[in-house]
């Protein structure tokens, strides 16, 4: 299940394009990493929005009043995704910031978003005091078990 951290300059985004990302953004990588939509799965599907004090590009502070940078992490556990669910996940997110963007068109530019996906190493990913394997995680998100075994 992904855990999504979008990174803004600060006041870059106001409350109608914030809703517009987050209520879009976790639900379109889940889809991309072939997550079932279900309760639990949304339950473990996170989005945390960082407004950055300071943007640098070059070496420069960003412009006052310049169109928004973003970066967005999306960390997933390892060997849940293949290369083109590693592409289908930069193309949903560019997608849904184009369309909560004034200027959809500057996504086409590398200057304008960056999409870093980390995959999780398995034994790397915990809950509830406990480590969280793989098999876990699907088990709670298919409603069979779980995030972490009782007693593991």
């Amino acid at each position: 299940m992904p855990f999504v951290e979008l990174f803004v300059p600060k006041g870059s985004l106001d409350q109608e394009r914030r809703e517009k990302i987050g209520g879009r953004l976790v639900s379109e990588v889940m889809i991309a990493e072939g997550a079932p939509d279900t309760e639990a799965a949304r339950s473990i599907s996170w989005l945390v929005v960082n407004e950055v004090d300071a943007w640098f590009v070059g070496g420069r502070p960003l412009p006052a009043g310049d169109k928004p940078k973003y970066v967005v992490r999306v960390g997933v556990p390892a060997g849940s995704m293949n290369d083109d669910r590693r592409h289908d996940i930069v193309r949903r997110v560019t997608r849904v910031l184009a369309d909560a963007d004034e200027d959809p068109g500057r996504f086409t530019e590398a200057a304008a978003a960056w999409v870093h996906i980390n995959e999780i190493p398995e034994g790397n990913w915990g809950a509830r005091g406990e480590i969280v394997r793989i098999e876990d995680i699907a088990a709670f998100v298919t409603g069979t078990g779980a995030v972490v075994p009782r007693g593991a």
